[in-house]
């Protein structure tokens, strides 16, 4: 079977989210992109992820979006996934879910801003796309152009999509923005103590470039 491991991945992936109760039922939609065949695999459309098999999980072409594989039909949100594939090299996994807290931001179509720390997964903050109805290139190209240089945006009025190199990356980015939109809800449902102090531009950027070798190397620092 072509790219079977690829495919068993994203569906450990899709059952890993619905056990941290990341996505229900069959929403969202999770995609992986192999560099050298030039073919993107992803979740299909209305099947429960506990019954999705590897045959089931649709390949296409990066460039043009022919199905080469699967007579199952792929999420409607190809092309959202795709676009990231076709024009950021950056991104080989795409995770599109419709988190609580992540969705709840959405509605108000404000960016999530330097709350957290964690924040800094998905870049100095999270901006929010410009809505457009699912399913559509006008959401997949809205969401490129809001992402820009980063690897998570809010998709008004409907949901999170994060990227990363890998889908342990991918995966991470989701966890720890939707924690991150759950601390922003809640801090600002709590304005009687005044207004929540975000962290400075300088810092997130300084997050930024420690998190790309967190866990890789022992971090240098002064003497206690």
């Amino acid at each position: 079977m072509l790219l079977k491991s690829l495919r068993e991945e994203l569906i450990e992936c899709g059952l890993s989210a619905i056990r941290e109760g990341l996505t229900t039922g069959t929403g969202g939609n999770f995609s992986a992109c192999d560099r050298d065949s030039g073919l993107m695999a992803i979740t299909p459309s209305a099947i429960p992820y506990s019954q999705i098999e590897p045959k089931d999980v649709v390949l296409l072409d990066i460039q043009t979006g022919a199905i080469r594989d699967s007579e199952a039909i792929p999420s409607s949100e190809c092309d959202m996934h795709r676009i990231f594939y076709k024009y950021r090299t950056d991104l080989n996994a795409i995770i599109h879910t419709h988190t609580p807290f992540a969705a709840t931001l959405s509605c108000f179509r404000k960016p999530l801003p330097a709350i957290h720390y964690l924040v800094a997964f998905g870049g100095v903050d999270v901006p929010c796309a410009t809505y457009a109805t699912y399913g559509t290139v006008a959401l997949a190209k809205n969401a490129y152009q809001a992402m820009e240089g980063k690897k998570a945006v809010l998709l008004a009025n409907h949901g999170l999509l994060a990227g990363g190199a890998d889908l342990n990356d991918a995966f991470a980015v989701t966890e720890e923005i939707e924690l991150c939109c759950q601390i922003y809800c809640r801090a600002m449902s709590m304005t009687s103590l005044g207004e929540p102090v975000l962290l400075p531009l300088e810092e997130m950027e300084h997050m930024i470039d420690r998190f790309k070798n967190y866990g890789r190397r022992i971090e240098e620092h002064d003497e206690i």
